[in-house]
């Protein structure tokens, strides 16, 4: 989910919005225990976060540093409600020979604290380390074609009016994105860094269509994750719906580092007005959910996850109505909020950099069959 919003007009303009803060009688007291065990070169962390005032934190876990300073972060937990009994995060990651300090931390209202004493731990030399890979070309590898045995679907349905349908069959090389060929259709963030403050969304580098499906090529180019987030226009315009329903058929490598944040967004920018997301969630991990709370959109209203990871074809659908939000993977039912968001919002592909660490060498490819989306009938 974002931290921070972009402010763009139909032109992509850059810009960036602060998220507020929800409002709190007194800033909670935080403590914490951690630790890490190794086996070989594969480090478990396990830590425990307690706030003498319940928050959510955007981001907790357990972070690490190298002898040197470096940044060796264990893959951070998103949207953490921690209590004062105490909540248990654990994390695993593959760290090379040497000596690591490591200490909880969280992010709360944007700024990142460190919650328990520092401790140390080493990891021993079992074989040479190998050479780092090379980073990418700045260039698209083949991907995989969109798998048969689920078509676009084509019309409208009971109590839905279909606004909007794209299945990419019109090849558009790298760069070409959306352009002549789809820009009646897309638009998209551009030129400005994405939520964990690390990838630019950078649509010439990132986006292509081939083989009947939109490849998200993500790399990382002279120092920088290279990330995008397409948006679909309804009849040529920026300004989304109130209400809907949304379908797009997908299916990712397991890039480590990278996430979908695939969002309702409120049109105006205002966070206040509430998010829905669905699939949230690491490339190399499992598909969630959530609901933030219109009001205070700090907190999840809902949140689930589905245990299901991207490395398959899959369905992912929300339908948004006055009664509240219901998620849909493959046809079948993951979650259901009755909490809804009553402000117009639009619908983007947020494909972006992941809390803790993004590897320089860490490349591959998100496609999109196709997505669909649908207004409330008359």
């Amino acid at each position: 989910m974002r931290r921070w919003k972009p402010l763009l007009a139909l032109a992509l303009a850059a810009g960036l919005v602060a998220v507020p803060a929800s409002a709190a009688s007194a800033a909670p007291a935080y403590s914490a225990t951690a630790s890490v065990s190794v086996s070989g070169h594969t480090a478990t962390a396990t830590t425990t976060i307690s706030a003498s005032t319940p928050v959510t934190a955007q981001a907790a876990g357990v972070c690490a540093r190298t002898a040197s300073g470096g940044d060796a972060d264990f893959p951070a937990s998103a949207n953490v409600r921690l209590t004062r009994s105490g909540t248990r995060i654990t994390a695993t990651q593959t760290l090379s020979s040497g000596s690591y300090t490591y200490f909880s931390c969280a992010r709360v209202n944007g700024t990142w604290r460190n919650v328990s004493p520092v401790r140390a731990v080493s990891v021993a030399a079992t074989a040479p380390t190998p050479a780092p890979a090379p980073a990418p070309a700045p260039a698209p590898a083949p991907a995989p074609a969109a798998a048969p045995g689920t078509a676009m679907p084509q019309g409208d349905l009971p109590g839905w009016r279909q606004v909007f349908s794209e299945d990419f069959t019109t090849p558009a090389p790298l760069g070409t994105f959306p352009g002549a060929r789809y820009s009646a259709k897309w638009t998209g963030y551009d030129g400005f860094l994405d939520t964990a403050k690390r990838g630019q969304y950078a649509p010439g580098k990132v986006l292509s269509v081939h083989d009947g499906a939109l490849d998200m090529f993500l790399h990382t180019e002279d120092g920088r994750p290279q990330v995008a987030a397409p948006v679909p226009l309804v009849d040529g315009q920026w300004n989304g719906q109130t209400y809907g329903r949304y379908s797009v058929r997908f299916r990712s490598d397991a890039v480590a580092g990278y996430k979908t944040a695939w969002l309702l967004w409120p049109t105006d920018d205002d966070w206040g007005k509430g998010e829905i997301d669905f699939p949230e969630g690491p490339l190399d991990g499992t598909m969630n959910l959530f609901n933030h709370c219109p009001g205070d959109p700090s907190r999840n209203c809902f949140a689930a996850g589905t245990g299901v990871s991207y490395t398959d074809w899959h369905v992912a659908t929300v339908e948004w109505t006055p009664a509240g939000v219901t998620y849909a993977l493959d046809g079948r039912t993951v979650g259901s909020s009755n909490v809804s968001p009553t402000q117009a919002m639009r619908w983007v592909l947020q494909t972006e950099t992941d809390y803790g660490n993004t590897p320089a060498a860490s490349s591959g490819h998100l496609l999109v069959d196709w997505a669909v989306m649908y207004a409330r009938a008359a």
